[in-house]
C-alpha cells in the first residue's frame, strides 16, 4: 500500500519509513508523490489532534492515505512541558541545540530523581474515504545533565532510558525497539492490518 508521510522533518521521515517498511507500506514523500504539501498550523492541544490535522490535510491534498506523527517530550518537573510545543520550545526555527540548552536551563538545580520524563508519539492515518487509524506510544526516561551521543535528533541526546544510555547513543534498531514512535507504530501496524482486512467497503 502506498502512503504519503506528512512531514517535512527528514530525520523523522527516515525513522517512520524504516519502521513502516516491514508492514508492507510504501511510504513516500510529497516530492516522490509529485507535489509539495502545505504547512499545517498545529493548533491542537494534544498530540492526537495535531497528528490528525497533518494527516487529514495531506490526504486531502494528495488523494493518498496519509500518515502523520505528532510527538514530543513531557517533563515531570515542568508539569508536562514542553509537550505539544516541543519543536517550538526555544522559538520558531530554533536549532536542536538551542532547545536542549533551554531545557537544561529550565531544569537547572533539579536533582536526578526529579528529572523524570517521557516521550510521546501519536500517529494518525487518514484515508480518502474519511476513515482513520490512530495509535499512541510512550517511552519513559529522564533528562540527563549534558547532551550525550551523536545519533537521533531533537532532545535525543538528553533523554536517558533504562540502562543509562541516551536515545542518541542507541543504534537505529535499539531505538526502534523501545522508542515512543516504535511503540506507536507497532500498535498502529496491528490496527492498520485489522482495518485493511475488515470486510467493510474501503
Amino acid at each position: 500500500m502506498r502512503m504519503i508521510i506528512a512531514t517535512h522533518n527528514y530525520k523523522k521521515l527516515a525513522e517512520l519509513s524504516r519502521i513502516l517498511k516491514p508492514l508492507g507500506v510504501d511510504a513516500v514523500t510529497d516530492a516522490e508523490a509529485g507535489l509539495k504539501l502545505d504547512e499545517v498550523e498545529e493548533t491542537g492541544s494534544t498530540f492526537e489532534e495535531n497528528a490528525f490535522l497533518k494527516a487529514d490535510a495531506a490526504c486531502r491534498q494528495s488523494g493518498l492515505p496519509a500518515v502523520a506523527d505528532d510527538s514530543g517530550l513531557m517533563v515531570d518537573a515542568l508539569d508536562g512541558a514542553p509537550g505539544v510545543y516541543s519543536a517550538r520550545y526555544a522559538g520558531e526555527g530554533a536549532s536542536d541545540a538551542a532547545r536542549n540548552q533551554k531545557l537544561l536551563k529550565e531544569l537547572d538545580g533539579v536533582p536526578e530523581e526529579g528529572r523524570g520524563a517521557k516521550f510521546v508519539s501519536a500517529i494518525c492515518c487518514v484515508f480518502p474515504n474519511g476513515d482513520r487509524v490512530e495509535a499512541r506510544g510512550e517511552c519513559p526516561g529522564r533528562i540527563g545533565f549534558v547532551p550525550v551521543g551523536e545519533n537521533g535528533f531533537g532532545y535525543d541526546p538528553l533523554f536517558v532510558v533504562d540502562g543509562g544510555m541516551s536515545y542518541a547513543e542507541l543504534s537505529d534498531e535499539e531505538k526502534d525497539a523501545i522508542s515512543h514512535r516504535g511503540n506507536a507504530l507497532r500498535e498502529f501496524s496491528v490496527k492498520l492490518e485489522k482495518y485493511l482486512h475488515s470486510p467493510s467497503d474501503k
